[in-house]
């Protein structure tokens, strides 16, 4: 997996510093991934936002309760078959996202049925993606 060939659109600043710290840590491991950072706003507003970040070349992955659940090792086989495609995870803000850019996704992924606020679901996201690269990697920080 090429982090250089993923990033991360975000609606919503991470404002509590233990999650700011945990995502700076990923980030120092994960070289190359770029977090986009967008304004929180209305949902239609958050949509436009993400609809002009999103480049063409990019497959959109939708973050969603609705989303694929995925555990730890198949999410990482799925990120190895894309293999050189440009992936664009999306968090939306507190409202979720708009059906519109549901329907838009290429990929529809859940990190849990559970429900997360946009900043540990930024951390989350990067764990599994520092996760998914030792696993490809045959590092021994995944343990089963």
């Amino acid at each position: 997996m090429n982090t250089c060939r993923c990033r991360i659109i975000a609606v919503g600043k991470v404002r509590k510093g233990w999650v700011q710290e945990g995502v700076a840590l990923y980030l120092k491991r994960l070289p190359g991934l770029q977090v986009v950072e967008l304004k929180d706003s209305t949902r239609e507003k958050e949509a436009e936002a993400i609809r002009s970040t999103l480049r063409t070349d990019e497959w959109p992955v939708m973050l969603m309760e609705q989303g694929q659940p995925l555990a730890s090792i198949p999410f990482a086989q799925r990120l190895e078959r894309l293999g050189n495609e440009r992936l664009a995870f999306v968090i939306g803000g507190a409202d979720g996202l708009t059906d519109e850019l549901k329907a838009a996704a290429r990929w529809q992924l859940s990190l849990s049925p559970m429900t997360f606020p946009h900043e540990l679901a930024r951390l989350l996201l990067l764990e599994q993606l520092f996760r998914a690269q030792a696993i490809l990697q045959g590092s021994p920080y995944h343990r089963a």
